[in-house]
């Protein structure tokens, strides 16, 4: 069992940076896979990008790519998210998932075992 709390400023300014952390309790987290959705009112929860368990890998969607980078720090038991230039449409709310054990695929919330609570981004034009 992992428990998972997000945190990370709430409002920015289009243009702006924001960097999200996700800080996990319980199991080793170096054991978890990583990942970071977000969902807006009246739709479906969507990636945004994943991290292998060493940090050596890492995967985006096609909307934030080239301009987010997620990281980890195993000592710190946290996962981070940094997203520059960003958009109105980035505002959503911003959920870090863990996953233990192994999937081929990392892009879905099925294949997510534990989720934080979210923290809210709202980006104004």
């Amino acid at each position: 069992q992992v428990s998972l709390v997000e945190s990370g400023r709430g409002l920015v300014q289009a243009g702006d940076s924001l960097r999200l952390s996700c800080t996990a309790s319980g199991r080793t987290f170096s054991s978890y896979f990583m990942g970071w959705f977000r969902q807006t009112t009246g739709k479906e929860r969507e990636f945004v990008a994943a991290i292998t368990r060493s940090g050596g890998g890492t995967f985006y969607s096609d909307s934030v790519k080239g301009r987010s980078t997620i990281s980890r720090d195993n000592a710190k038991n946290t996962v981070y998210l940094q997203m520059n230039s960003l958009k109105p449409d980035d505002t959503a709310v911003y959920y870090c998932a863990a996953r233990g054990g192994y999937s081929g695929t990392y892009r879905y919330t099925t294949d997510y075992h534990y989720w934080g609570q979210g923290t809210q981004v709202t980006v104004s034009s």
